[in-house]
């Protein structure tokens, strides 16, 4: 017994072992077994708790026959236990073991007579459990399966099984591939039952549809489906939005909004892998939606210490991305943390703790939490990607959490020669983060006598496009902010707008004030004694729906502070509430001079 190409190859078929499979025409009527269809489901419920190979082949040994169907079942179960990452974790033990060689060579001998769905289901197994795809057994399958293809005898959910297995074996180029698309088309699309619309996004998202092919048959599917999701499982529900998602239809908002709103009953019911796939929609998608975040709430404070690190991770992602400040879950995860971290990857703990920072909030057990985070950077500080070590820690210092010991490492050029050669390297964003820890540990940490960032790694500005360390200011906000200051001023020479600090930071508007609180020139740079910082801060510096600034806007403000600036806070909701121009005046009078009673310029 060899393995070729990364392929099983089958040896000589043994003597049977095991009952007989049953034909095509005794194999009917939905898997019966002896005749019993209730045996039959309890054949497959046992079959679900086998969790080896081992299991599933002293199972199959005890019964006295098999159906055809039933024999695909047990293939795709030896899928779900044994193949991890595209490949079988026991080729060699398996293409040896007597009852697989058995299956394998009843199979070959009965292709003709097997059924449809009992037929390309065992190619599609067999196919993912890599045996020799030149194999007597997987060429006849295969033989049979085309043969029936050009029969055109195939229903929907069997041509798109068979599509999947040609998709894993040959690619999205398989010629067959045009010709089972041909047939899904030509069928009517108002005629498919939910489970059947599944499957073809499933093949469609697997490769047959990428590049743009298709997309019209995925416009028409998109929308005859939005009428047919109040019908879908949990399963269906999840394996839609995935399709969606890996697919890029943005344009298919109205379907994703209908299966975000379904999603919201079905969180109690998802499995692990169909809870990820929806918060990657809602992430994708840019959805909000109060209620499904009240209901994920609810799980997580319920199953947080059941729940699988890679949910929990997903949670995290979600809330950050979206900017969702939900004590209810930090809470219920920082004290999953401080239990479990110890069997986290490192990436799962940088995902869980990374939040924290960026949406500035320290749960009830923060001490605990970042004890506990401290521990686990001692004992696999190595184990840490560089980029992923540079975001927790910087995390960190959003809240005010300094990690000294390996902050201290981070500016060691071997460090930051890791980084360079990690993609994506040193980019503007990473020697952003890098400046802005430094800046820290120097503001900051006055016990800091560690290692310094060299000039060269050294940003002049941490507003950029894109992924940037501040938000820029809202141009309409700043516009309102701008002709208040005027008017209680006397003139637009009384501040700068956008300046940038020797520190880095980007200050909305300046103003300047001598010794005595007269307001001088934005161009006069003597006699200056006090700078007001004002910070017009709208929607997108805040935590959604919360009064609760982002970590990067709180950082910024802790250290213009520590600069010598005076920083006044112009929160949109407040603003919003200003009905009129001499309500604004008022407003920023209080604001920017609280004890001023006349204004001196």
């Amino acid at each position: 017994m060899v393995c070729r190409n990364h392929h099983m190859e089958l040896g000589s078929p043994p003597s049977s072992i095991i009952g007989t499979v049953n034909l095509h025409g005794e194999a009917g009527n939905n898997f019966r077994l002896n005749g019993r269809q209730t045996e039959e489901q309890q054949l497959l419920a046992d079959l679900d708790n086998c969790h080896s190979y081992e299991d599933i082949f002293r199972f199959v040994n005890s019964l006295e026959s098999l159906t055809d169907t039933t024999v695909a079942a047990v293939f795709q179960r030896l899928c779900d236990v044994e193949v991890e990452h595209g490949r079988p974790k026991h080729a060699q033990d398996l293409a040896e073991d007597a009852v697989f060689q058995s299956l394998c060579f009843q199979l070959e001998q009965e292709s003709p007579n097997l059924s449809d769905a009992g037929l390309v289901n065992s190619l599609g197994s067999l196919i993912k459990l890599r045996v020799d795809p030149w194999s007597t057994l997987v060429v006849r399958l295969m033989s049979e399966s085309q043969e029936r293809l050009r029969k055109g005898q195939l229903a929907i959910k069997d041509l798109c099984v068979l599509a999947e297995g040609l998709l894993d074996l040959e690619g999205p180029d398989c010629a067959m591939l045009g010709q089972i698309m041909d047939q899904v088309q030509s069928t009517n699309l108002k005629d498919w039952k939910p489970d059947e619309m599944v499957v073809v996004y499933r093949i469609l998202q697997l490769g047959v549809g990428k590049r743009g092919k298709y997309q019209d048959l995925l416009n028409k599917m998109n929308r005859l489906t939005v009428s047919q999701v109040s019908e879908f499982s949990p399963k269906l529900t999840s394996a839609v939005l995935n399709a969606l998602v890996v697919l890029d239809q943005t344009q298919a908002i109205p379907l994703v909004i209908k299966l975000c709103k379904c999603s919201i009953r079905h969180i109690p019911s998802f499995t692990d892998h169909e809870i990820i796939h929806v918060l990657e929609a809602f992430i994708h998608f840019g959805h909000n939606d109060p209620f499904f975040t009240e209901a994920l709430e609810r799980h997580v404070a319920k199953h947080a210490f059941s729940m699988h690190p890679k949910v929990v991770s997903k949670v995290m992602q979600y809330c950050r991305r979206k900017r969702i400040l939900s004590k209810t879950i930090f809470n219920a995860v920082a004290e999953r943390f401080i239990y479990n971290a110890d069997g986290f990857t490192t990436t799962q703990v940088a995902e869980q703790i990374i939040p924290f920072g960026q949406l500035s909030y320290l749960p009830p057990c923060a001490p605990s939490l970042f004890r506990k985070l401290e521990r686990v950077l001692s004992a696999r500080f190595a184990q840490f990607q560089p980029h992923v070590l540079l975001n927790l820690l910087h995390s960190c210092t959003l809240v005010e959490r300094y990690p000294l010991n390996f902050l201290a490492k981070v500016f060691r050029p071997y460090f930051l020669q890791q980084l360079q050669a990690e993609g994506p390297g040193l980019t503007r964003s990473v020697l952003s983060q890098l400046t802005q820890l430094f800046l820290t540990v120097t503001m900051e940490c006055p016990s800091y006598e560690g290692p310094k960032l060299l000039p060269k790694y050294r940003v002049k500005s941490f507003l950029m496009a894109g992924h940037s360390l501040e938000s820029p200011v809202d141009t309409h906000f700043y516009l309102q902010v701008k002709a208040g200051l005027i008017d209680l001023l006397g003139a637009r020479r009384y501040f700068a707008s956008h300046v940038l600090t020797p520190y880095c930071y980007t200050i909305d508007i300046e103003i300047k004030l001598d010794e005595e609180g007269f307001v001088l020139p934005a161009v006069q740079y003597d006699e200056v004694r006090q700078r007001i910082a004002l910070c017009i801060d709208d929607q997108k510096r805040f935590c959604i729906s919360s009064h609760n600034l982002l970590g990067k806007e709180a950082i910024k403000r802790r250290h213009l502070k520590l600069v010598g600036y005076e920083v006044v806070q112009i929160p949109f909701f407040e603003f919003e509430l200003l009905e009129s121009q001499t309500d604004i005046v008022d407003y920023l009078h209080k604001k920017i001079f609280p004890t001023s009673y006349r204004l001196s310029w």
